[in-house]
C-alpha cells in the first residue's frame, strides 16, 4: 500500500491543499476540544442534579414550618408534587452516574434534567395555592425567590434553572392575586421583580462564565 504523499513535498500539491492541512488539524483539536468541555460540563451538572434533589424537600418542609397553614390536605398533596419531581431528579440522576463520562447517556441526562426542572417549577408554585397561608408579600417573595436562587446556585446552569425558574414565578404571583396575600397585585409585581432578577443574574453569570473560559483558549481554538 503506497504510502500517502506529503503535500509540503509534493510539486504537484496547490497552495491551497498546504494551507488547509494546519487549519484543518487546528479544527479537529477544537471540535475535540469542545466536546471533552461539553462533557466535562453535562458530568458535573449530574453530580450537582443530586445536591438539588435534595435541597427541594428540604426547602419545601422550611417553606411549611414558616409559612404553612392552609390545611393538612392540600400541604400533603403539595408534598406529594415536590416528592415526585424529587423522585423524578434522581431517577435522571441513577441513570447517568452509572456512565458519568459517556457522551450519550449525558446528553439524554441533559433534557431528562430540564423535563424534570420544568415539573420541579409547577410542582413548587403550586405550593403557593397549596401550602401557603394568608401571608405577607414577604412571605411570597421568599417562597418564590429562594428556592429559584438555591437551584440557580447549585446547578450553575442556565437553562435548567430557567425552566423552573419560569413556572413559579408565574404561578406565585398568580396565587397572590387570587388568594388574600397582602398587597395582592403588588406582591406579584415584587415575585416578578425578584424572579426576573435572578434570571438576570443566572444569565449574566452564565456569559461571565463563557467569556472566560474562551479568553483562556489559544487563538484560533474555537469550534465552528
Amino acid at each position: 500500500m503506497a504510502a500517502r504523499a506529503n503535500p509540503f513535498f509534493d510539486i504537484a500539491a496547490t497552495a491551497e491543499d498546504i494551507a488547509a492541512q494546519p487549519r484543518s488539524a487546528v479544527a479537529h483539536l477544537a471540535q475535540m476540544h469542545a466536546e471533552a468541555v461539553e462533557t466535562a460540563r453535562l458530568a458535573n451538572l449530574v453530580g450537582r442534579a443530586l445536591h438539588a434533589a435534595i435541597a427541594l424537600p428540604v426547602l419545601a418542609a422550611l417553606a411549611v414550618m414558616l409559612g404553612g397553614g392552609a390545611g393538612l390536605a392540600s400541604t400533603v398533596a403539595w408534598g406529594i408534587l415536590v416528592g415526585v419531581a424529587t423522585l423524578a431528579i434522581l431517577r435522571a440522576y441513577g441513570h447517568a452516574i452509572r456512565q458519568p463520562f459517556e457522551r450519550a447517556p449525558l446528553h439524554a441526562f441533559a433534557q431528562d434534567i430540564s423535563a424534570c426542572l420544568l415539573y420541579a417549577g409547577f410542582a413548587w408554585g403550586a405550593g403557593a395555592f397549596l401550602a401557603l397561608s394568608t401571608a405577607s408579600s414577604g412571605a411570597a417573595l421568599l417562597f418564590a425567590a429562594v428556592p429559584a436562587i438555591a437551584i440557580a446556585v447549585l446547578l450553575r446552569e442556565k437553562q435548567a434553572a430557567l425552566l423552573f425558574l419560569a413556572p413559579v414565578a408565574a404561578l406565585t404571583a398568580f396565587a397572590c392575586v387570587l388568594r388574600p396575600f397582602a398587597g395582592g397585585a403588588l406582591a406579584a409585581s415584587l415575585v416578578l421583580i425578584a424572579c426576573a432578577i435572578v434570571a438576570s443574574a443566572t444569565v449574566a453569570a452564565s456569559r461571565y462564565a463563557a467569556k472566560r473560559h474562551a479568553a483562556e483558549l489559544p487563538h484560533g481554538l474555537f469550534a465552528t
